[in-house]
């Protein structure tokens, strides 16, 4: 197989899943290594292909942003961060992604895409696993997340619930 009817190949795959696809299981069904699957995946996505990389793998952006698109401003430590995204699912709404302010870089943007307590707890075991230190570390706890909600009154019981929590940063 040629890289261009590869690369059409992977963006097929990646279209027609329901759940995100790793640049793992890319490589192994086409024969390749990881890299040549991130190439691709760079090549793909600079020809203008709306694929976001999470946690759990490639998606497709447009699919995933169906219902009222909110942020939210928060506040808490690294060790709040498990309350905080389950209190956002538990209302039936999607952690889009985490978003922080740099002196240097000026806004970060880190994809998450979780849509449940299953999604929340994969999330929290890997950022453990590698000993990674959530992006909100740079700025003393102070974050935005897009959140994707069914509706209006997902988005108010959001709000409450981080109001409860102490999380939620309000001006």
């Amino acid at each position: 197989m040629r890289a261009e009817e590869r690369r059409q190949a992977v963006l097929k795959l990646i279209e027609q899943s329901e759940k995100p696809v790793s640049a793992a299981a890319l490589a192994s069904r086409f024969s390749v290594s990881r890299q040549i699957i991130v190439g691709d995946i760079a090549l793909l996505r600079a020809a203008g292909a709306e694929i976001s990389a999470t946690p759990r793998g490639y998606v497709i952006l447009r699919d995933r942003m169906a219902g009222m698109v909110k942020r939210i401003a928060c506040r808490h430590s690294a060790e709040d961060m498990e309350a905080e995204l389950n209190a956002v699912v538990d209302q039936g709404c999607t952690v889009v992604d985490v978003i922080v302010e740099h002196p240097i870089y000026g806004q970060l943007t880190g994809p998450l895409h979780l849509s449940s307590r299953y999604d929340v707890a994969r999330f929290i075991a890997r950022s453990a696993e590698e000993d990674a230190l959530p992006l909100s570390n740079l700025t003393e706890g102070i974050h935005l997340h897009t959140l994707l909600c069914p509706d209006e009154a997902a988005f108010l019981r959001v709000r409450a619930a981080l109001g409860e929590l102490g999380i939620l940063l309000e001006g």
